[in-house]
């Protein structure tokens, strides 16, 4: 098994067998987790990079990453000097890249990647705001990807992730936003907890499959409810209401405040007491003190 030295000597002489190009490559692969990716955002060809990673590997002595399906997967050993390089080159950059006083006028984008529903919340508020500092930016709003949004993050693809409460990583920070909780949306004039769990419900998600924030919560409490439906949209389960006169539909008020809905339908309270609804935004800690990312940071949290 390789392993990292750490001696406090530096011997300047070894340097001139390094080619230090190999390592931001080597980082790039390692959160990309693919050939092309990493090559897209090195804009070199794939070509390139499979070569300069036949080099890395003969000097360091591993296979550092081997082909599961689609993805290139980190050995052990790449898993061990993953974070000493990443903070070697961190450090290199904050010496040799130069320091430039951040002044607003320098933004030229603003790239978040968001759930479709909870965008109608977000955007339009941001946009405004930044509209008033008379900045001339481009705002690019993505679906949200969380299986990729960690290597998105780092690679500074996109600036935010704006989503729910979610356990993720530790590299990745986050700020509060908005607080919600969930209302009842149904034709019923009245509700109650037994009415509630014994309905015809509307389930939400933009996943094929897997339980829902309400059910998880409902189980915790040793209760179930009946899900006839499942679709991905709000907008799409509150026309389905109107032909379902017993229907239900549990929904963030703050996404209904959003949408159209017939006059038909009745909001009640929730009859049961669940948690709130939590949604922020998630950065990379690698730019939490850059100064670019401050002020966007700084802005976004004086809207909400």
């Amino acid at each position: 098994m390789n392993e990292i030295h750490n001696g406090n000597l530096l011997e300047v002489g070894h340097f001139h067998r390094i080619d230090i190009n190999l390592y931001p490559l080597f980082i790039a692969i390692f959160e990309q987790k693919s050939i092309s990716k990493a090559a897209q955002l090195l804009c070199i060809s794939q070509s390139a990079v499979s070569h300069a990673l036949q080099r890395l590997r003969s000097h360091l002595g591993d296979e550092l990453f081997v082909r599961s399906g689609q993805k290139m997967l980190p050995t052990p050993f790449a898993e061990q000097i993953y974070q000493p390089i990443q903070t070697a080159l961190l450090t290199i950059q904050s010496i040799a890249v130069p320091q430039q006083d951040f002044v607003p006028d320098m933004l030229h984008s603003l790239k978040i990647a968001i759930h479709d529903e909870i965008e109608p919340i977000i955007f339009p508020q941001l946009v405004h705001h930044f509209a008033q500092l008379n900045l001339d930016i481009q705002f690019l709003s993505s679906k949200l990807d969380r299986k990729n949004m960690l290597a998105d993050l780092s690679a500074q693809q996109i600036d935010f992730v704006i989503d729910l409460v979610q356990p993720y990583q530790a590299s990745l920070q986050f700020e509060n936003l908005i607080e919600d909780h969930f209302v009842v949306c149904t034709q019923q004039p009245n509700m109650d907890l037994s009415l509630y769990l014994s309905s015809p419900h509307i389930g939400v998600s933009s996943r094929r499959t897997g339980i829902l924030l309400e059910d998880i919560y409902l189980n915790r409490q040793q209760l179930s409810r009946q899900i006839f439906l499942r679709c991905q949209h709000y907008a799409t389960a509150l026309q389905i209401l109107n032909h379902y006169p017993d229907a239900i539909l549990t929904i963030p008020q703050s996404i209904l405040k959003h949408l159209h809905y017939s006059q038909a339908l009745h909001i009640h309270p929730l009859p049961i007491e669940l948690p709130q609804i939590n949604m922020g935004m998630y950065w990379h800690e690698n730019v939490k003190h850059h100064p670019r990312h401050q002020f966007l940071r700084t802005e976004i949290l004086k809207i909400f």
